[in-house]
Parts: structure tokens; sequence; C-alpha cells
């Protein structure tokens, strides 16, 4: 799912178009919090979010107004991530858009693509997780997009004793085999908030870290999709930013010429205190070079 964000000349607003109907008609604004959380899981979502003052719906966008500065000290550079995922985390849900109009909730996945993902989940569920978890790993359905065959899992290969490239190959192939309206099957890292620690990484907290996050989200990641890639940032340390390489990159033999002509080049553009930018991923299943036993 790719979300488009445009700008407003009011620096308050931004308005995001995800590629999907969000009403069927019309528009509706939501300035009040409360009122926002009864009637629309959406807004909801969005109003969890830390600096967001006003919702606005319409029939292909959602419009965010944030809190005045002196209020809370917001930038868009920290909200607009937190808006696209809350966005995306919504459609993926199958929840309604707004309460009482049941029809939206399937306003993500046709009847027939419904099938298809229930298809999927239960494949996930019964055949593929139960032998992950055997071999020290775990994976979960997140999102399938019925335009080009393409199924996005969730997978934690950390504890894999063997090379996690191989074990997509093998999900990849048994999705593909039961399930034949899919062409792809892209997989990103699979975090555990509980578990995931970055105390110990304060390069990930600084201004520059949320800077790339949100190159990455939306200019290098929607690029390097169609190839089923993803690129993660890992930390950044002594003007270095490591970043880690997903899905189609990892094992791919133009992955070190995607890095340094492309991501790289981008990074270091944005973010001018950024001197190189490293790749961490274990392409061959040897040792990690940076953070060992990743």
């Amino acid at each position: 799912m790719f979300i488009q964000t445009l700008p407003h000349e009011d620096d308050a607003r931004m308005k995001f178009l995800p590629g999907r109907q969000v009403l069927a008609s019309g528009s509706i604004v939501f300035e009040d919090e409360k009122d926002g959380r009864a009637r629309s899981p959406l807004a909801a979502r969005l109003f969890d979010i830390p600096g967001v003052s006003s919702v606005e719906l319409g029939e292909d966008y959602v419009t965010i107004v944030k809190k005045p500065d002196e209020e809370q000290k917001t930038l868009w550079i920290q909200l607009k991530p937190m808006v696209l995922a809350a966005i995306m985390d919504h459609y993926m849900s199958g929840m309604p858009v707004l309460i009482g109009e049941e029809k939206a909730a399937s306003a993500s996945y046709s009847e027939k693509d419904q099938k298809i993902v229930d298809a999927i989940v239960d494949l996930v569920e019964t055949r593929v997780r139960p032998q992950l978890l055997d071999d020290g790993g775990d994976v979960a359905f997140k999102s399938y997009d019925p335009a080009d065959g393409v199924v996005v899992l969730e997978m934690d290969s950390s504890g894999l004793s063997t090379p996690a490239f191989g074990t997509q190959i093998k999900i990849e192939n048994t999705v593909k085999h039961f399930i034949p309206e899919i062409q792809r099957v892209r997989f990103e890292r699979m975090v555990d908030e509980e578990a995931e620690n970055t105390t110990d990484r304060p390069g990930l907290q600084s201004d520059e870290a949320e800077q790339i996050r949100v190159l990455l989200e939306t200019r290098i990641n929607p690029a390097i999709a169609a190839h089923g890639g993803y690129i993660t940032l890992i930390d950044i340390q002594d003007q270095t930013a490591y970043v880690e390489m997903a899905g189609g990159c990892q094992g791919c033999g133009m992955a070190d010429a995607t890095l340094k002509q492309g991501v790289e080049v981008e990074i270091k553009t944005a973010v001018p205190m950024i001197e190189r930018v490293l790749d961490v991923t274990d392409h061959a299943g040897g040792t990690n070079p940076y953070y060992v036993g990743y």
C-alpha cells in the first residue's frame, strides 16, 4: 500500500492519499477527539497519535491538522510516519471507516479477494508458521495487494539455524503453489515491540534517524517494492547509517549497487551529516558484519 502525501500552504495541515476509497461520498471533519473516536475507527487510530488536533475524511483522502507548535512541539517529520502507519494498519484491519458503514469494512478487499486473504492466513497459520516455530522463527500475514498479486508477510528469522533467504524462498514457493493468484511474496522484519529495545541505540532517537525513516517509507521503499524489496534503518553511529535490506533485496546480486548508487546517495543528500551508509544484511547466511547474532 503506497500512500501519497500532499503538503498544504498552511503548515499545520497535510493531506494523505491512500489510493483507496475512504468515504463513499462527501467528507467529514472531526475536530472533537471524543466524537471522532465514537464515530470512526480510522479517526480513533489517528487521534492516538500525539500532536493530532483534527481529522478530515474525504472520498479518497485523509487530512490531518496538527496541534500548534506553541501547544506541543510536534514536527511533520515526526508525525508523518505515525500517520502513514495508522492509515495502513486501519486498512489491514478490515474495520469500517465509519461506525455503521459495515460495507466499508470490506473496502480493503472485495468478496473474491477476501477469500484469497482467508486462504493465505489459513495456509500461514496451519502449514507455514508451525514449521517455522519449530526452526526457531516466526511468520505472520500482514497484507495482500490484489492489483499485482503480492503478499506481505512479517518474518522473524533471528533464531533460525538456516539462512533466512532460503527459508523465504521455500515459503514463497509454498504460498504460490497452494494459492495460484499469488505472484510474489514480500517479507518484512517482524518486530516484537515489547522486546525491541532501542535504549542501546540512541542514534535511532535522533532527528536524523526520523528523517531517514521518512525518506525510506515515502521514496525509497515504494521504489524498490516492485522488486519485492524493503529497507529498514537499524542504527546511526558516528555519521554512519546502518540499514537492513529485506525481501527481494536480501541475497540479491544487485543489492550492493542498489545501496551505493541509489539508497546511499538519497540518504546523504537528504541528511548531510550522514557520511556513509552500510548494509548489515546477512545476504549469504554468514556472520553479520555489524550486530553479531542480530
